[in-house]
């Protein structure tokens, strides 16, 4: 009986209560609460202290632990091609929603904040053939210092590369990364358990700063981009899923950790070390886990894509600026190579919509409109993210056949208890 109540207040009902906590003391006692960031800030440095090993040891036993590298380049097709779709439906998508809901017009231009250090980055020119060089690094040390995610995928992929063409030399270093895969999530799972305490002082901190009224003038682009999040949850995610024959529901609970984490600290990384572990134990072997799924945090950002595309139409109507259908279509054509290598950071896209919007000619201080609620936009974004990188995993996993209905009922048996029909279709 203990057992049972312990499972039924497990991490994800822990960190419910510390989010609803955290909204109501974040509301009740404001200026105690901005003392409580320190919780989350502490806690998200933790979870990325642990992301680029973990990256890199992940990446090394998917490439290096694959002996077949027919199969492998195989999955690196399959694997882009499902990045491309989903990143272009999510782009067209965004840009379809804020045309049709029209979230920007009619929001009053005034009290913009100071945004002049996001206005001097977008400024720099955007030089596309410098983002391809930029691709890789000089310096593999100083990559991984500053996280770019980029660069570190293109040198742990040649790296495992390497390492599995090295024979005997090479066996030692891929048994190193295994262990180390295997310390991490240790690591992590020591680590998650500050969970509830990041989620309560991020919550409190954000609802304490800027208070609920913030909602009402921008309540029509929440409204926007929570609605085509769930739009292309439906139709992208859920489709893909019923595809494969793979029941979506019984996904969503095997990472429920990991998503509401990431929904309440609006970051990605959080999610990453855990999310790694959930899909490995839902039935997806190692190799496709430890490929897919860090590439698809620099590639495939579907909630980030649809607000980009969303929040550049969004300024233009603010402002009273009309784009044309040529001009739209050029900025799917920028917003596709600019958001590879989003950093899966809390407050990132500011960065990337001010620097598409100075492409554009428009207002680069219309950044500031969305400012306030940025953090709001994020949980949701984030969480698209994660759910997006999952599905893409299992999908990849079930178009190369190693993920077969026998492994997905016994995990939907361990996911609720007792084995389920088969029903894997629905």
């Amino acid at each position: 009986m203990g057992e049972t109540r312990k499972k039924r207040f497990g991490l994800t009902s822990q960190i419910f209560v510390a989010l609803f906590l955290g909204i109501a003391f974040g509301f009740l006692f404001p200026e105690y609460a901005a003392y409580l960031k320190v919780l989350g800030d502490i806690f998200l440095r933790m979870i990325r202290m642990i992301v680029v090993p973990l990256i890199f040891s992940a990446l090394i036993v998917g490439i290096a632990g694959s002996e077949d590298f027919k199969q492998l380049g195989r999955l690196s097709l399959k694997t882009i091609i499902w990045f491309e779709v989903a990143t272009t439906f999510a782009l067209v998508l965004g840009l379809l929603a804020a045309n049709v809901f029209q979230p920007g017009t009619g929001v009053p231009i005034t009290n913009l904040t100071d945004i002049s250090a996001i206005s001097a980055a977008a400024h720099k020119p955007v030089d596309l053939m410098q983002i391809l060089i930029d691709i890789v690094p000089v310096n593999i040390v100083d990559a991984m210092s500053r996280e770019s995610l980029l660069q570190i995928i293109f040198f742990s992929a040649f790296f495992g590369v390497a390492t599995a063409t090295a024979g005997k030399y090479g066996e030692p270093i891929v048994k190193l990364a295994d262990s180390i895969l295997h310390v991490m999530f240790r690591f992590t799972s020591y680590v998650m358990t500050l969970a509830p305490f990041c989620v309560f002082g991020t919550i409190a901190w954000t609802v304490g700063k800027f208070g609920l009224i913030m909602l009402v003038p921008l309540v029509k682009l929440i409204f926007c981009l929570y609605f085509t999040l769930i739009f292309f949850i439906i139709v992208l995610l859920v489709g893909a899923s019923l595809i494969c024959r793979v029941n979506f529901l019984h996904l969503l609970r095997a990472i429920k950790d990991p998503l509401l984490l990431a929904f309440s600290t609006a970051s990605s990384e959080t999610a990453l070390p855990s999310l790694l572990e959930r899909l490995q134990e839902f039935g997806v072997p190692k190799h496709i886990v430890t490929f897919v799924l860090p590439i698809g945090y620099s590639f495939n950002l579907d909630g980030g894509t649809i607000y980009a595309s969303m929040a550049v139409v969004f300024v233009s109507q603010a402002y009273g600026i009309h784009l044309g259908a040529v001009q739209q279509v050029m900025i799917i054509l920028t917003l596709m190579v600019m958001t590879k290598g989003m950093a899966a950071v809390p407050g990132n896209a500011m960065v990337m919509l001010a620097a598409t919007s100075a492409a554009f000619g428009l207002p680069v201080e219309g950044v500031a409109l969305v400012l306030g609620i940025d953090r709001i936009l994020d949980m949701g974004r984030t969480a698209t993210n994660v759910i997006g990188n999952s599905v893409a995993t299992v999908a990849v996993a079930r178009w190369e056949k190693v993920l077969p209905d026998e492994v997905l009922q016994a995990s939907y048996a361990k996911t609720y208890g007792t084995l389920v029909p088969d029903e894997a279709e629905a």
